[in-house]
């Protein structure tokens, strides 16, 4: 039987949060005799926010993390790949940015800095037989999923798992997203990779969350919870079934493989106490109710021609060329300092929605959405 632990933690309180975390993880009887080696806390660095939006892991939440394996004898560094260009000083602005310099100045551990990437072997992936990750995630003796509560345009839901996609160089989440498209088969690569690193314990930062559009332009919910689990899969599912999000891929996928029995999770903390509205889901999410019930070729014409895709306002754009370098399929142009997306080739993976700094990307349904796959 798999635990998952849940608590209060009602703002970003610097001491609060310490605290918190402390005691979530000395509860963890899995992490407290662990050989003495090196810790990577992988956080969420989507992309370059300040903590106030919700987007990235907060760094109080993070510190929580590197005080305690500092405390248990370990070396700590905190990392991540954001996507786009992955290099030292783009890193460097991304730390800044999220307060991750500060974590490092007050408790003297690391940030990582190398870009140099692996090619490893997964011995039991589904969809991929190797994967292209970022070599100091592979080769820290032990890694942590820090990840941050959040709705998922092309996901539904992003928590510990879905973090973990951020063990791949930037530059190379493109080609992923390219060759896997379908959420299902995303879904798995997410499962794979997760499989593959296995974190030795995932907290979500749930004090703010986000719901709607996210994971980046969505909604702030404050939520005031933190998560821990050792089985990332465990952890995922009671975290966004607690907040409504029920069935979403990794979630389906992840139990098809046995990899989480929802009947076995024993939560510890406060789950019989929380009442929680569910969350507004992203405009991009949609429930089927044609599956089935015609001839499968024109299922996935239908699901092809009407599902959801992004667009660009274009009072918003700032023609920053973001959306552009960072689009998998290679279908969104710059003219006149404003993007235009390219919607006949476009795969749907709102990666453009995902990374717009200035959030001028959203998201659209056509007027036969509704009759097609209900709200």
């Amino acid at each position: 039987m798999g635990k998952v632990y849940i608590d209060k933690c009602s703002e970003y309180v610097y001491e609060e949060v310490i605290n918190v975390v402390g005691k979530m993880l000395s509860n963890i009887p899995e992490i407290q005799g662990l050989k003495i080696g090196t810790v990577l806390v992988k956080t969420n660095l989507l992309k370059k926010n300040k903590p106030e939006d919700a987007v990235t892991t907060h760094p109080f939440v993070v510190e929580g993390l590197v005080r305690f394996f500092q405390s248990k004898g370990h070396e700590v560094i905190i990392g991540d790949s954001p996507g786009g260009p992955f290099n030292p000083h783009i890193l460097k602005n991304f730390y800044t940015q999220a307060g991750l310099v500060d974590v490092s100045e007050r408790t003297g551990c690391k940030l990582n800095y190398d870009t140099e990437t692996i090619d490893v072997k997964v011995e039991n992936g589904k969809v991929v037989n190797t994967l292209k990750l970022v070599k100091a995630f592979v080769d820290a003796d032990y890694l942590v999923s820090c990840a941050k509560l959040k709705t998922h345009t092309m996901m539904t839901y992003t928590g510990a798992v879905k973090n973990l996609f951020g063990t791949v160089p930037g530059v190379n989440k493109a080609d992923y997203h390219l060759k896997m498209n379908d959420t299902l088969d995303f879904a798995n690569l997410l499962i794979d990779i997760c499989d593959y690193i296995k974190p030795i314990v995932s907290v979500i930062d749930g004090i703010h969350a986000m719901e709607g559009n996210g994971p980046s332009a969505g909604d702030i919910r404050k939520l005031g919870l933190l998560f821990a689990g050792v089985n990332p899969f465990e952890l995922d599912y009671v975290a966004s079934d607690l907040v409504g999000i029920k069935n979403h891929p990794t979630a389906i996928e992840s139990l098809k493989r046995g990899l989480y029995d929802p009947n076995s999770i024993e939560v510890v903390g406060l789950l019989s106490e929380l009442n929680i509205e569910p969350f507004k889901l992203p405009e991009s999410t949609h429930v089927n109710f044609i599956s089935g019930k015609i001839p499968k070729f024109a299922e996935n014409y239908v699901l092809d021609k009407f599902r959801p895709y992004p667009y660009v306002n274009k009072e918003k754009c700032i023609g920053c060329g973001i959306c552009s370098a960072n689009c998998p399929k290679k279908v969104i142009t710059i003219k006149d300092k404003k993007a235009t997306i390219n919607t006949k080739d476009c795969i749907r993976c709102f990666c453009c929605h995902e990374l717009c700094p200035e959030k001028a990307v959203s998201v659209k349904r056509h007027p036969l959405h509704r009759i097609i796959f209900g709200e």
